[in-house]
This record gives structure tokens, sequence and C-alpha cells, in this order.
């Protein structure tokens, strides 16, 4: 890469693997349901997380906003965690586009909702009231450090759900993430879920693109959903290529960018002036902080990390940073990352 970026892994360019493949993908009109290379992939996606079927979409945005169209109609409500992706950061698009209802409820420091006050949060029937159809749930965690949420939290929302007749749809777009630390298979997670999202353009570091899985029938009935969404795509499988190079080839070692984020997270905890909490990184994040008594500003901070090495970082304010391990950051990286930090902070 042209830079040493930390900002999130969705930065990570294809590799040379899945360059070739894009080169040589054989390809079809998708919308007909011929582009032998992305019918491929959405077979090898289903098989992977243990569903029926699997539909390539855009983004993990557009993978979440399909499934939420599919499952749910207007004046339906959609349980939700208040900081969960498909609630903060996916502009609004279940309600504005939608017309779902999110309600939203406060989730504990791995990103679980709290089982009983979900189940005392399903409406009764009630015509004053946006009628209960669906249960949102996020793993791994992103607002929460990249949290890997375990598969009995998630046993416990499908007897919920299966108690009072509703779906279940997971925001998986750094599922493998979660499996890979969890050591256990990713549909281990999935099984308890009616359908699920997953970013091939993260972690699993390929282009662009997501894939929705779920039933059949339900697939069936998301096509239509992408095609109303603007997302009905032709030859599309030079895409699809990367993202099977990344299901058959990135995932294993996505323990590679774990045990970076823990030597970065370490790293960073022995520099006098940062604060960083190891027992929460357990994927591919690091949360980290500036301490009051450092002079620079978050804004100067993020500067002098490109001027002295080239390093792009993000910041989430109040003196608040997010570091992300990927594909093309490797310990050397990481090693200069922590001794730049330290040469910004002795000179001030």
């Amino acid at each position: 890469m042209d830079k040493i970026d930390f900002r999130s892994d969705t930065v990570t360019w294809p590799t040379p693997t899945m360059r070739e493949a894009m080169a040589n993908a054989p390809v079809g009109d998708d919308v007909y349901g011929e582009d032998p290379t992305i019918n491929q992939l959405e077979a090898l996606a289903a098989a992977k997380t243990g569903k029926e079927a699997g539909l390539f979409v855009a983004s993990g945005t557009m993978g979440n906003l399909t499934a939420v169209l599919s499952h749910a109609t207007r004046g339906e409500e959609a349980i939700v965690g208040q900081d969960s992706h498909t609630y903060l950061w996916e502009a609004g698009g279940m309600a504005s586009l939608g017309g779902v209802v999110p309600h939203p409820l406060p989730t504990d420091a791995i990103g679980r909702m709290d089982l009983a006050q979900v189940e005392a949060s399903v409406r009764y029937d009630d015509p004053h009231l946006p009628q209960s159809r669906l249960i949102l749930v996020e793993n791994s965690y992103g607002d929460k450090q990249g949290a890997p949420i375990p598969p009995d939290y998630f046993a416990g929302i499908r007897e919920i759900a299966d108690r009072h007749n509703l779906v279940v749809h997971m925001d998986g777009a750094r599922l493998f993430n979660a499996a890979v630390a969890l050591n256990i298979d990713a549909s281990e997670i999935t099984k308890h879920v009616d359908s699920v999202t997953f970013c091939l353009s993260k972690g699993l570091g390929a282009p662009v693109g997501s894939v929705l899985c779920g039933a059949a029938d339900f697939i069936h009935k998301a096509r239509r959903v992408r095609k109303s969404l603007g997302g009905g795509m032709r030859q599309a499988g030079i895409l699809a290529a990367a993202g099977i190079v990344a299901l058959n080839e990135m995932v294993e070692r996505l323990a590679d960018d774990h045990a970076h984020a823990q030597q970065l997270a370490q790293g960073l905890a022995r520099i006098p002036g940062i604060s960083v909490h190891l027992e929460t990184v357990k994927t591919n994040m690091v949360f980290f902080g500036l301490d009051e008594a450092v002079s620079l500003t978050p804004g100067e901070f993020i500067e002098a990390l490109r001027e002295k090495a080239n390093i792009w970082l993000g910041g989430l304010g109040e003196r608040r940073f997010r570091a992300v391990t990927h594909y093309w950051i490797g310990a050397r990286e990481v090693d200069l990352f922590v001794e730049t930090v330290g040469e910004i902070l002795r000179a001030v």
C-alpha cells in the first residue's frame, strides 16, 4: 500500500491473487442469474454460514437494509442495540426508506442487549403501537472495541424470537473475525439467526462487496428488494472473484490481525500519556486515548503521525482513537506505529 493505514480494515487493497482472479474471472449477466463467478461466490458464502442461499450486494449497509426490508414492512418494528451499526451508522435507512421503526435498547460491555429487556420490549397486538417483527444483532460488535460475542447469547435471542414469531438478522460485517477469535466455525454463530450479512471488503481484503445469506425463499425476495435499491448487477463476477479468494484464503489468517492488534495494544500501554484497556482487545481493533496531560490536540497527534512516518489514524473525538489491523499491517508496521507515538509524545 502507499501508506501505513490504521484507520480501518476497509482500506485494504486486493491481494495479488485477488487481482489475478479478477482479471481471469468468467462473467455473465447477474440480473439474468448468468454470472458463474457470482453464483459460485453466493453458494460458497451460503455454505460458510450454514444457509441455503446467498446474495452478492455492493456493501454491508446494502445487505443489512435489504435484509430488513425483506423481513419487515412499513409500521413494523425492529428491536436493536442503541449503539449498533444498523441503528447508528447506516443513515437511518430502515426508517427513511422502509418505514421500519427501530426500537433501540442499551447494550453491555461487549454489545449484548439484556435478554429480559429484549423480551419485555416485544409489543403486544395493539393498533396504537408498531408491531414487533425483527430483532437485529451484530457480531463482532464494532462500537464495543470489535468484541466477539459468543453464540450462547444468540441462542437466547433465538428462543425469544421463536416464542414471539419474530425473525433475527445479524450484521456480521466482521463475522469471521468473531469466529476466529472464539475459535469456532462461523456457522456455530449464524445457526441462531434467520439471515446474516458479512463483508468481503474489510479484514477479508476484497475490494468491494458483501453477501447476504439466508433461506432460499428469503433470498428470492431479497433479490427483488436489492433491485429496488438500485442494486441489480451485471458482469460483476470480476468483483465476486476477489470474494471467492477472500473466503478461501483470508479467513484463517485473521488470527494474524488479532495478534498484531495485541502487539499494538501492549506497545501503546507502555507509553506514558497513552491509555489503553488491554482486556478489551479481542479482534483487530485497538481503542486508545491521549491523557489530559498531553498538550497535543487529537488533530495534531494524527497529523504528526502522518508527517513523521506516513501513518494514518482515525480519531473518535474526545481524545480517543481507533487503530485497526489488517492484511497490509504486519509486525514491522506495528513496531513503527508504537515507536512513532513514543517519539511524538516525548517531544511535547
